[in-house]
This record gives structure tokens, C-alpha cells and sequence, in this order.
């Protein structure tokens, strides 16, 4: 269940933009209105869009993007603003992108799994680094902000007990997020392609999630990849309401 205020961002530049509060949790809690948001890159962002990401809350911002992906900024960056770059496509292994770059299957979330199996202690540092941010809000970024955002957004939501369902709907989200995006770069629009190339397949996104988040169990995987209790506790007060 999702409370009833808009999460979609319509900050000038962003796109794919939402802010992961106002979603319930299993035990009756939420998620905190402006603790985390995700968008795509926010190098398009013009100077009213970093004013409204700052009059938002966001103090860091995560750029999960690999170094020949970063593209010049639109328009200056709030100078107080905390950069935290980790890369987390491991572009160096070859084999696993052989598989998951090239064909119908790139951009889909048919990749989570394998991912999450192959790289934990990528998933572990993103979240540590949420973890412990400074006071504020945090802002997580990849490209288009749909797959690896995506995977980091499943995680958290997951550890602090947001139904699959809502994950699941939070992911969907992006398929309509992007559609201005690749409007504005005058590519093809990505999202009618895959939910066809899915549908051939005899499945869709949404399905895609709910079963990678019956096979996960959060708070298990984060402590094997390296984070310890008081990290998931810095999570978990990171994004919840407290308890009253």
C-alpha cells in the first residue's frame, strides 16, 4: 500500500525520478518521505532542477555509473552537494556481460538474480554507503536509473520489509519514467521493445521481481556480503518512520 501523495519528481531535468517514501512496510510502518530517492543521471538537470533536488532534502548523491558514462553537467552542481562514486557494473568481467549486455535480455530485470549472486559485495558497499551517509537526504543514480538503481531500490526496500508487490510496482514505474527521456535523446523508446521481448518469453517484468524477492532473503544476503548489524540498523533508521 502506498500512501496517497505523488512520488514521481518533476524537478526540471530529472527524469525517471521518484522518492522511495510513503510505502508501507509488513510490521505497519513507512518509508520516510525524502530519505531516498532515485532517478536517471542527473547531468540534465538544469539550475531550478538542483534547487528543487536540494529544497528536497538531498544532501549525497550515489552515481553508480562507470567512468566513460559520466557526461558533462547542464548546469552547475550545488557546491555542498556530496559525490559518492561506485561503479557497479563490473565491466571488467567479461563472461558474466557476454551474457547479460547483448540480446533481448539487456535492460531487463532477468540479470537481478545473477547479479546478486555474482556481486554481493557491490550490492553491500551502495548500501553501506546509504547506510552512513551524512544528514539528509540521498539521491541514487546510474544511467537511465532503472536496472542498477533498480537492483539497489529492490535491496533496500526489501531489507526493511516493503511487500514484493510494491517493489515489484515501484520497478514497473520506470517502463513510463524513461519514455521522456529517450524523447529527449531522440532514441527509440525502450520500454515497449522489452516488455515485448519478456512477453516472447513468457513473462514480464513485474513477474521477474516477485520471484527474485521469493528467493531473497535481505538482511541474510547483506550480512554475507559484509555488512553488520548496525549497518542494517543504520538502514532501517534511515528509511522508516519510527515506531510509535
Amino acid at each position: 500500500m502506498v500512501v496517497q501523495r505523488n512520488r514521481c519528481l518533476e524537478w526540471d531535468g530529472c527524469y525517471n525520478g521518484r522518492d522511495l517514501g510513503g510505502l508501507r512496510t509488513a510490521d505497519g510502518r513507512h518509508t520516510r518521505w525524502g530519505a531516498v530517492v532515485r532517478s536517471a543521471a542527473p547531468h540534465l538537470f538544469t539550475s531550478d532542477g538542483w534547487l528543487a533536488l536540494q529544497e528536497h532534502g538531498i544532501r549525497t548523491v550515489i552515481d553508480l555509473r562507470n567512468d566513460d558514462e559520466i557526461q558533462p553537467d547542464t548546469a552547475p552542481r550545488p557546491a555542498d552537494l556530496l559525490i559518492v562514486r561506485l561503479s557497479m557494473d563490473a565491466a571488467q568481467d567479461a563472461a558474466f556481460w557476454e551474457r547479460w549486455a547483448t540480446g533481448g535480455q539487456f535492460g531487463t530485470p532477468l540479470y537481478y538474480r545473477p547479479f546478486l549472486d555474482r556481486y554481493p559485495h557491490l550490492i553491500a558497499g551502495v548500501l553501506g554507503a546509504i547506510a552512513h551517509a551524512r544528514p539528509g537526504g540521498v539521491l541514487v543514480h546510474c544511467v537511465q536509473g532503472r536496472d542498477r538503481t533498480g537492483l539497489i531500490a529492490l535491496m533496500l526496500l526489501a531489507l526493511i520489509g516493503v511487500p514484493a508487490e510494491d517493489i515489484a510496482a515501484d520497478y514497473v514505474l520506470s517502463t513510463h519514467g524513461l519514455t521522456p527521456l529517450f524523447g529527449r535523446l531522440g532514441l527509440e523508446d525502450q520500454g515497449p521493445v522489452i516488455e515485448e521481448f519478456l512477453a516472447r518469453s513468457g513473462t514480464c517484468a513485474r513477474d521477474i521481481i516477485l520471484s527474485t524477492l521469493a528467493s531473497l532473503d535481505a538482511p541474510a544476503y547483506l550480512r554475507s556480503a559484509g555488512l553488520g548489524d548496525d549497518d542494517l540498523a543504520a538502514l532501517r533508521a534511515r528509511l522508516l518512520t519510527p515506531t510509535s
